[in-house]
């Protein structure tokens, strides 16, 4: 692979592989990391990847990166602790209602399964369609809506306590 069509390659989905580490880990730090990481594997073999057609293969590298460093760290990451809620409440009553949805819904996220979680999150925060989310994670558009929906029955029973 030449320097410019890496340059091309990393400018081109950089971002993206960085914000799905980040949506798996909840750690800005670890996802950037990881993110330099993937695309230094590239580097490294010399693959000739094409930005739009070879995506795939750098979410397949940065998701097995992405599990060979919990395997070897042993420790698990809160994806919470990221979120950030911005609302002004007009009494105490209100905060208090708030603050304790807010917690239910980091609670909500923190127990559902990885695959769902990160769908979800790639369709609320990055506002992805199925299609692209496919894409993106090598998987059928079937499989994407049957994520989703696992994803919001899970946040309905949970929120709804």
């Amino acid at each position: 692979m030449k320097r410019e069509q890496f340059r091309i390659l990393f400018d081109t989905r950089f971002e993206d592989i960085r914000r799905y580490l980040y949506y798996r880990s909840g750690d800005e730090s670890l996802s950037t990391d990881l993110a330099q990481d993937t695309f230094m594997k590239v580097w490294e073999k010399q693959l000739d990847l094409d930005p739009d057609k070879d995506a795939g293969l750098l979410y397949k590298i940065a998701s097995d990166l992405f599990v060979s460093y919990f395997r070897r760290e042993k420790r698990g990451r809160e994806i919470s602790s990221q979120l950030k809620f911005d609302l002004r409440c007009e009494s105490p009553e209100e905060e208090m209602r708030y603050k304790e949805l807010q917690e239910r819904y980091q609670r909500a996220l923190m127990k559902m399964p990885e695959p769902q979680r990160v769908v979800f999150l790639m369709s609320r925060m990055e506002e992805l369609t199925y299609p692209e989310i496919a894409e993106r994670l090598s998987l059928s558009v079937k499989a994407i809506e049957k994520r989703m929906s696992a994803a919001l029955a899970r946040l309905r029973k949970d929120l709804m306590v």
